[in-house]
């Protein structure tokens, strides 16, 4: 992905499927969950002002500004936005904006944290998505934090075994593809196999990171090995065994033998100050 277009299965993949309830249903809560733990962890507090690049409909951008945080939500998908301005009511945001993760309407050394929670896997050349990282460098005030989050080479080899989609031989394709090169490309139409993406080793995404002189990087897993249960619906709701889930997680998010298990990976780095 190269330009400030959006790719057209891309876009005809976000325009169909409803990114906003992804995050309130199955082990998407486990993502969201645990996400916010480790932005919290992290991120300065409030009234920073808090850039969230690629920020969809608004998910971590609402909870942090209902936080007391100044937000500015930018989005590629126009869509996105719209639903972003609904959500809020239309003010709960500083700004909300169709943009670009590689083209950042702020002056330099505005922001104090920086969220690129998706930028980063659909930006499928590494051109591109070093570009990403250098924006978010510029627009950061010297000692704040950079979030970036990744998929994990191995997603599609675990969900295909998961849900069984390796029984089809165009899944069984797509995670050939993912695991040679982490060039995820699905022509099946099928909404459940994602669409246009790159999937990082997690070493990769530190690699990244450091490249672009950010300091004290780290990547952690994010649903790490909890998002496995059977009965995960069942165990999240209940309360003495969420914690001992996100206890658990908290534990091992670091773990290097078992950091590829997670579907998604966040990598935190900080600007020199």
């Amino acid at each position: 992905m190269s330009g400030t277009e959006i790719p057209a299965e891309i876009a005809a993949h976000y325009e169909s499927y409803d990114e906003d309830a992804r995050l309130s249903e199955g082990s998407g809560r486990l993502e969201a969950a645990r996400t916010r733990l480790l932005i919290q962890r992290y991120l300065p507090p409030p009234p920073a002002l808090v850039l969230d690049v690629g920020g969809g409909p608004g998910a971590y951008a609402h909870w942090l500004a209902r936080a007391g945080y100044e937000v500015h939500l930018r989005d590629p998908m126009a869509g996105h936005v719209a639903q972003a301005l609904e959500a809020g009511g239309g003010n709960l945001l500083a700004s909300t904006e169709v943009g670009d993760a590689r083209s950042l309407d702020f002056e330099d050394e505005t922001a104090d944290g920086v969220l690129l929670l998706g930028p980063l896997y659909h930006l499928t050349e590494p051109d591109d998505r070093a570009r990403a990282v250098e924006e978010s460098m510029r627009v950061l005030r010297p000692g704040g934090p950079l979030f970036t989050a990744g998929i994990s080479r191995f997603a599609s080899a675990l969900d295909g075994l998961w849900r069984d989609f390796i029984a089809d031989p165009a899944f069984r394709h797509i995670m050939h593809g993912d695991l040679t090169d982490g060039q995820h490309r699905n022509d099946t139409g099928n909404p459940s196999y994602f669409t246009t993406a790159y999937f990082h080793e997690p070493e990769e995404l530190r690699s990244e990171l450091e490249a672009a002189g950010l300091t004290g990087c780290r990547v952690l897993a994010v649903e790490g090995i909890g998002w496995i249960m059977p009965d995960f619906d069942d165990r999240w709701q209940d309360d003495a065994s969420r914690r001992l889930i996100l206890e658990l997680l908290d534990r091992t998010e670091a773990e290097p033998s078992i950091m590829g298990v997670s579907p998604h990976l966040l990598a935190v780095g900080w600007k020199p100050g």
